[in-house]
């Protein structure tokens, strides 16, 4: 909660404000029986018109003095709460962005998107409503004690009794509910889960006729969402029937033992009504604090699990490091990588790369391709061993400077809605429109713009208005924007024909000033022309060299180029 105090704090005058305009609507409401208690003993009992309609115009004042205090009020919570909501997802998916590679794998796309969403929600009604209630329903339950006291001390023992264990039910429901919201999120974060990867696989589903297990399995986890969340409820509902009972028979007993005290002289009937008045206003805003220990319980249980977001995440650290002048541009040294799950991907990796020359990298699925360049950008941090770019340790870059060198074309071709212009800024924001039309060419992606009319064509969302080459195409350019000196094609031409995908590797190279290439691909056509061929072999290089090396001396990369040409000639 001390983060949530801290966003709130940005907010200080409103969130003053709220719970004072809040004080002074009870103020009032807390005058009005008094004012009734009068208009019965004198104005009624007396048959004093001018009296009545004097304390009947106080009344309408008090009503209209007390619904603009509320509506003022309540303007300034929700200011408020809305505020708290908006910093808390600006901060979060900042946190996000922050985020490295390993931390995106532990923390899981869906337990995110349910933190910056559905916990966030919660906060933001639990900030409004204490605000709106935090000060008025104490106010007014002990202000209605107090002013019961005033009238008659000895009616007002009930109040002393009834109160006390109104709030023993309040907090211990509180306590026991707490915990079980928390098991409420986490099932939740399950659903979406299974959701999500259903909906984005929906295709492969289908293809293997699994429509039905994926149903079962998600009516499971619906089934035990079902489940707490009723029990939950279950538990928290108990406020109201108990509140009421409480208060029920509270106001039985005080109903007896004023019209006991009415007949003895002691109180006056406008002073049982009041008291009356007095014990329903109790009961009204104890119902009211009941929803809002629910509320602001269910607010509790998500701000843990925002603070336990803001906990996430390592952050990298930079190194200190001298740079070696005489090393070559990119510097494997004995590196070994694993991923958080354990396990080793590679193991005791080295060789080195000129700047623009162009290094292959094969092997079979999962012999750790896309791995060994994610270490590149440091995306990930090698587990020993180092790497360097231009004689510097990557870990001695400062922020986005070693990022800003490298461009990147992921295994999935991504691309975002709006433009193709606005989707090749990604790689220069300031990118005029000739250097992005000669990125997309050397992409071979020329037929894009003819097609598609022109660079203010739309991109739909994942860029499903595109075939799978185009966006292979696009994305290459996307890269080649920002004319990179470290270009990595992890797989990224795989939906490109043999002929494009030649086209593509020699436009690169005939760059003015050519970047340095890694190329991930299972194609040996993709990489057999390279100045260097790395062969991986679960997690190993078991090859390096050239692709007439390679052939005599390596017998996985011998196979897997007698696998793609047959016989040794080329398709």
């Amino acid at each position: 909660m001390k983060r949530i105090l801290h966003y709130l704090s940005k907010y200080k005058l409103v969130s003053v404000l709220a719970p004072l305009f809040k004080m002074l609507e009870a103020t009032f409401e807390l005058l009005v029986p008094i004012v009734v208690m009068d208009l019965v003993d004198v104005g009624i009992k007396n048959g004093d018109k001018g009296y009545i309609i004097s304390r009947s115009l106080i009344l309408v004042l008090f009503c209209a003095l007390g619904f603009g205090f509320a509506v003022t009020a309540q303007f300034f919570s929700a200011k408020a709460a809305v505020g708290v909501a908006k910093d808390l997802r600006r901060d979060m998916y900042e946190k996000t962005q922050k985020f490295n590679h390993a931390d995106l794998d532990r923390a899981g796309i869906s337990n995110i998107l349910t933190r910056m969403t559905g916990d966030v929600n919660q906060v933001q009604t639990g900030v409004n409503m204490t605000l709106r209630l935090l000060m008025r329903s104490p106010i007014v339950v002990f202000g209605a004690v107090i002013c019961a006291f005033l009238i008659d001390p000895g009616s007002a023992i009930i109040f002393t009794v009834a109160v006390p264990l109104l709030l023993l039910v309040v907090f211990a429901i509180i306590l026991i509910t707490i915990p079980l919201f928390k098991k409420v999120q986490k099932k939740l974060e399950r659903v979406l889960r299974a959701t999500r990867q259903n909906l984005t696989g929906a295709r492969v589903i289908r293809a293997f006729c699994a429509e039905n297990e994926e149903v079962e399995e998600f009516d499971k986890g619906n089934n035990e969402l079902f489940d707490i969340q009723k029990f939950t409820s279950g538990i928290s509902v108990l406020l109201n029937p108990l509140t009421y009972l409480i208060i029920n028979f509270a106001t039985i007993a005080l109903i007896y033992t004023g019209a006991i005290r009415i007949e003895t002289g002691i109180i006056t009937q406008g002073a049982l009504l009041a008291l009356y008045d007095y014990m329903s206003q109790i009961l009204i805003e104890l119902i009211k604090f009941a929803n809002f220990i629910v509320t602001i319980t269910k607010a509790m249980a998500s701000a843990n699990r925002i603070d336990e977001f803001f906990g996430e995440g390592t952050p990298m650290e930079t190194v200190s490091a001298k740079r070696d002048a005489n090393a070559p541009f990119v510097v494997f040294d004995n590196v070994s990588f694993a991923y958080p799950s354990g396990g080793n991907v590679l193991k005791n990796i080295s060789f080195t790369a000129k700047r623009g020359e162009t290094v292959g990298i094969i092997g079979g699925t999962g012999s750790g391709k896309s791995s060994l360049v994610s270490l590149i950008p440091r995306f990930y941090d090698a587990a020993e061993g180092k790497v360097m770019v231009e004689g510097l340790d990557v870990r001695a870059y400062e922020g986005e400077s070693l990022k800003e060198r490298v461009g990147v074309v992921p295994q999935r071709a991504v691309l975002f809605a709006g433009t193709i212009r606005d989707n090749m800024k990604w790689g220069k924001s300031d990118a005029t429109d000739e250097e992005i039309i000669k990125a997309i060419k050397t992409a071979q992606g020329g037929d894009i713009i003819g097609a598609k009319g022109s660079l203010d064509a739309p991109v739909t969302e994942g860029g499903k208005n595109f075939s799978g080459g185009q966006r292979q195409r696009l994305t290459i350019a996307r890269a080649l924007v920002r004319n990179p000196e470290i270009l990595i094609l992890d797989d990224s031409a795989s939906a490109l024909d043999y002929a494009t995908d030649a086209r593509l590797r020699m436009a690169i190279r005939d760059r003015e000033n050519p970047p340095t290439t890694f190329i991930v691909s299972q194609r040996t056509a993709s990489v057999m022309h390279a100045d260097k061929i790395i062969v991986l072999d679960d997690g190993e290089a078991v090859g390096i060299g050239t692709h007439d090396e390679l052939l005599e001396k390596c017998a996985i990369y011998k196979e897997i180029y007698d696998s793609q040409f047959k016989g040794g000639d080329e398709k």
